[in-house]
């Protein structure tokens, strides 16, 4: 999706538990990066919340789009009034919204052939999007969220790079033994281990981590 077009609105606070606003100000200015680490960051997400609403993948791709482009039409009028609010809590209302639209639209389809099955899922469907909601969005990081934040930062490095960094922090080997297996020095090591951690936290700083 092409990045947002409309004018850049007032700076908002930030919050703990939520997108970082720097990162909200830079799509709210046009910012095509900042657009597209948006999209990759919470797409899968929507996705995923799609998915459990019963949605087939073609209808949850096509309900994943519609929600950024809700979401680039009103990116302005996101607030952080009350404690508690998050950019995930927002955006799950978007994504809701646009769920329930679909199913409507399923609705008046069903309605129009006659569907007495189609009719009766479509009504469990508001049940379903009040079980699948998250109840405290801005409580912690989503583990597909955490998991997509991880897979941009090591596509930005080189695979030995990675290996080195995520066998010393994750597995817990010694960066004496990486260093040895990988080809490379033990400073090397030292060093891929302290570039990606704070790659890491700058990008979970984005999402509010």
């Amino acid at each position: 999706m092409s990045a947002p077009s409309h004018s850049t609105g007032p700076a908002t606070p930030e919050g703990p538990g939520s997108t970082s606003t720097g990162l909200l100000q830079r799509v709210q200015a046009k910012d095509p990066d900042a657009w597209t680490r948006l999209v990759n960051l919470y797409g899968p997400l929507i996705y995923h919340w799609c998915r459990q609403a019963k949605l087939k993948a073609e209808d949850a791709v096509d309900v994943v789009q519609e929600t950024f482009l809700a979401v680039s039409n009103h990116i302005d009028s996101f607030r952080r009034d009350r404690p508690g609010d998050s950019f995930r809590g927002w955006l799950w209302t978007v994504t809701r919204n646009k769920i329930h639209d679909h199913f409507r639209r399923r609705q008046g389809h069903a309605q129009g052939q006659g569907g007495t099955e189609a009719l009766q899922e479509l009504d469990a469907v508001p049940d379903v999007l009040r079980e699948q909601e998250p109840s405290t969005p801005s409580a912690g990081m989503e583990p597909s969220l955490y998991q997509r934040v991880l897979e941009l930062v090591r596509a930005g490095v080189e695979d030995r790079t990675w290996q080195a960094f995520w066998r010393v922090t994750a597995a817990g080997q010694s960066p004496q033994d990486v260093a040895a297996d990988l080809g490379l020095s033990v400073q090397a090591v030292y060093d891929a281990k302290y570039r990606l951690c704070r790659r890491i936290r700058q990008a979970l700083s984005e999402v509010g981590e």
